[in-house]
């Protein structure tokens, strides 16, 4: 462990934390509820998340106004989802 200079906002009590077996430092870890899980990454795939994933998506590039591309931000996470329903809607509306 390295003898990180503590900020001077920091909680933490470093000597102690540094006096703490590492077993009982991965106890405590692993039932901390803000710290994220292990993961076996032993089945990673490579590439693309939304190409591996989602069979039948392209992949383009395209230009919108940036206004439209804020607004569709502005709503979270899952915006290009939502761009495609909206195209969507409006092809079955449409007729095809």
């Amino acid at each position: 462990m390295s003898k990180a200079k503590p900020s001077p906002s920091s909680r933490t009590d470093w000597n102690k934390l540094r006096a703490l077996p590492e077993a009982e430092i991965e106890r405590i870890a692993a039932h901390d509820p803000d710290n994220p899980p292990r993961h076996d990454w032993a089945s990673a795939k490579r590439g693309m998340p939304a190409l591996l994933e989602q069979p039948g998506k392209t992949s383009v590039h395209a230009k919108f106004d940036a206004d439209i591309v804020n607004w569709f931000k502005s709503q979270g996470r899952g915006y290009q989802t939502r761009m495609n329903a909206a195209l969507r809607r409006y092809m079955e509306q449409t007729g095809r």
